[in-house]
Formats: C-alpha cells, sequence, structure tokens
C-alpha cells in the first residue's frame, strides 16, 4: 500500500526518466513525516535543492523531511551528525520526563508513563506517541516548574526520527568512502541510500570506482578495464550492517521490502539501488526493462543481507532473483557506454565483453554462497580458489 500514501518528494527537476528519484519518492512516502536527510553533493543534491523552490513536500499538518546538503567528502560524517543530535535530544527529553515522575509532577504521571514506553516501531505508533505528544505540551504549558518548561521545549524530540544519508556512487565509492565506511563502523542507526548510476552523472559523467568493466566514460575513454568495486560486500563483511541491493524495475516488491528492514533495524543500514541515467546512452523510457535485464543477467544481482537472520541462526543473505537466465552482452549490447566500444576497438570490446562474464559469474557464485550462510570471507575464499571451467 506504499504507493496510496502521498510523496513527499515531487516534481524534482531532475532528467526526464531519471533512475534515482523513484527511489527518494519511495523513501518520502514510507518515512518523509520524520526524516532527517543529508545528502551529497551530486544529482540528488541538486534537483532535490534547486532553490528558490524544493521538491520535498509536507503533508497537511505541516510534516514533512527535514533536508540539507553537504559535500562530497563528508556526507556520511554530516548525516550521522543528524543520528548523533536526535539521540541525544532523545535522552534529554526523556530525563526529563524521568525528572517530572520522579518529582510526581502536577502533569499526569500515566502520560508520562505511556510516552516513556511507546511502541514507536511502526507509522501507527509513532501517530499514536505524537497524540500522547500533544497531550503533554498541553499540558506543560500550563504548568509552572522550570523542567515542565524545560521538556515543554524538548517535547517533539520524544518522537523517533528516521535519518538518511543520501548520495551517489561518485561519493559513496570514491570521494565519500571513507567517511562513509567509518560511519556504518559506528553502529548507530543511521539509513544510507545510495543512488547509483554507475558513473559521475552531475560533473559530466565521468568514470567511478563503481563503472562497470567494459564501460565507456571520460578517464576510461577505451573502456574501464577494472572491475566495479562491490561496496555490498564490503560493507557485510562488517556483520552488523544491514545490506541490499535494490532494482525497482526488476522486482519493486523487493525495493519497498528492503527500505523497510532496513529503516526497522535498529543500527547502520546501506542500500545500494540501481539508478538507469542518461549518461548510460539509451532511451529512459525503457529504464525499467533495462534494470529488469541487469537483474536477470546477474549484472546486478538483488538481495537483502540482515543481521537479524544471523542473529536468528539462519543465512544472513537472501537472494531475491534467480540464477542467471540472461547473458550479460544482452545487457551491455543496449547502452552506448558500453556498445560504443565496438565501434572504436572491437577487439578490446570483446575481451572485455569475457571479462564482464566471468566477473559476473564470479559475483553470483560468491552471493549463492553467502545465502547458504558461508562466512564472507570464506565465500570469496571459495570462489577466487575455484578452478577456471573455460
Amino acid at each position: 500500500g506504499s504507493q496510496f500514501i502521498r510523496p513527499l518528494f515531487e516534481f524534482s527537476g531532475a532528467c526526464a526518466g531519471c533512475g534515482e528519484t523513484p527511489y527518494l519518492k519511495l523513501m518520502s512516502q514510507l518515512y518523509g513525516d520524520r526524516a532527517l536527510i543529508g545528502n551529497a553533493t551530486g544529482c540528488s543534491s541538486i534537483y532535490g535543492g534547486n532553490l528558490p523552490t524544493t521538491p520535498y513536500a509536507q503533508r497537511a499538518d505541516g510534516r514533512g523531511p527535514s533536508w540539507s546538503n553537504s559535500l562530497f567528502e563528508d556526507a556520511a560524517e554530516f548525516g550521522y551528525g543528524m543520528r548523533l543530535t536526535a539521540d541525544k535530544l532523545g535522552e534529554y527529553a526523556v530525563e526529563l520526563v524521568d525528572r517530572l515522575i520522579a518529582a510526581k509532577s502536577a502533569v499526569p504521571a500515566d502520560l508520562l508513563q505511556s510516552i516513556r514506553s511507546a511502541d514507536q516501531s511502526t507509522q501507527e505508533g509513532i501517530e499514536a506517541q505524537r497524540a500522547r505528544v500533544a497531550d503533554l505540551k498541553k499540558a506543560l504549558a500550563k504548568a509552572k516548574g522550570d523542567e515542565e518548561r524545560r521538556l515543554l521545549a524538548s517535547a517533539d524530540h520524544l518522537i523517533r526520527k528516521s535519518v538518511w544519508i543520501v548520495g551517489g556512487d561518485g561519493w559513496a565509492y570514491d570521494i565519500g568512502y571513507g567517511g562513509l565506511d567509518h560511519v556504518l563502523a559506528q553502529g548507530r542507526n543511521v539509513n544510507v541510500l545510495v543512488l547509483d548510476t554507475e558513473v559521475y552523472s552531475n560533473t559530466g559523467g565521468q568514470a567511478s570506482k563503481s563503472t562497470p568493466i567494459g564501460a565507456v566514460a571520460k578517464f576510461a575513454m577505451a573502456g574501464k578495464s577494472s572491475g566495479k568495486k562491490d561496496l555490498a560486500l564490503m560493507a557485510i563483511a562488517y556483520g552488523n550492517v544491514y545490506v541490499a541491493r535494490i532494482a525497482f524495475g526488476a522486482k519493486d516488491a523487493q525495493t519497498v521490502k528492503a527500505f523497510q528492514e532496513a529503516e526497522s533495524y535498529d543500527g547502520p543500514s546501506i542500500l545500494i539501488a540501481y539508478s538507469h541515467c542518461i549518461a548510460h546512452g539509451y532511451d529512459m523510457s525503457l529504464g525499467l526493462e533495462q534494470q529488469k535485464l541487469a537483474v536477470d543477467s546477474a549484472y546486478w544481482p538483488i538481495f537483502r543481507f540482515d543481521p537479524r537472520r544471523v542473529a536468528a541462526g539462519q543465512p544472513g543473505l537472501v537472494l531475491d532473483a534467480s540464477a542467471p537466465k540472461v547473458d550479460v552482452g544482452k545487457f551491455m549490447a543496449n547502452e552506448t557506454r558500453f556498445r560504443m566500444l565496438d565501434k572504436t576497438n572491437p577487439e578490446r570490446a570483446k575481451m572485455l565483453l569475457e571479462l564482464a562474464r566471468e566477473q559476473v559469474a564470479s559475483r553470483w557464485a560468491i552471493y549463492e554462497n553467502l545465502a547458504r550462510g558461508v562466512d564472507p570471507v570464506a565465500a570469496v575464499a571459495s570462489v577466487q580458489a575455484a578452478p577456471k571451467t573455460n
């Protein structure tokens, strides 16, 4: 039912057919009423903060996302600061509630206790907490004590916040990776959304570490010879990070489920979202079909790794796609970024295509091992040690 909820991200002014904006729209539908968003510089910061207008909206009651933009190099730390601030203000508000309970304040004790113990794990729970906090503020406005006045100023922090760190692959894989890795390692409850176009889209189409093997981009005009960095596998190696790779054009229900699981996880989460882009060189009206082809060829295997499954004695990773059923060459042939090398250097294009096929097969084998419950390091080592079959 997520698509029956009013989006709080609309009319962005992004490129027609942009593959990034549907993920932001979905995030705003699910959590926009309480979201704190730290946005890295890039496409999403341009169409997300195109002042004096903004695509971020508010509900009829005035609630909506709080959004701010930081630099390429420190966006993860910037969003992490939002989490630390929200947590500290929430702790202070709870401390004031406890003081009023202990002092037998004129504010009804049952109201204070219900706020203190509220379950805010669902939207219904959060709305119920908002109603209780509204009653609390009315009661506090009538009180005269110093503690009551302090709590009145802090009462809104008794409602749970959802912190999102948003950026593209140039930020997450390259310039901001050190900060992103640091933030994931802290174990705090932040949600990271990587809008992966596999190229520096906003600055003109330069290669990033997300750019796949065989793709032509600025600084890789002969076709990129190194493979795409596996950001998901690196995050999985921590063991306590929720990790999902998603592609809404291939399986929209899996995308929604990954958002819900990531946000509900009390710890760091990262969603790596396949985002088709005009820099890929094809008609964006075919973006969803190309996303499906990316998944069907295992170019972009979709999955969810949830540490809660490991704690329950189950394999942490769930593969949400079947084994490759289409040759990755068919996917690559649809996009100018791959196809143009056939025109300029067909022999190199053929060689890089074979390397891409090998990489797709080995990566799929790694994720199959993880889905069977193999330790991440062992999952990679077993594939690297396996004899070649061709």
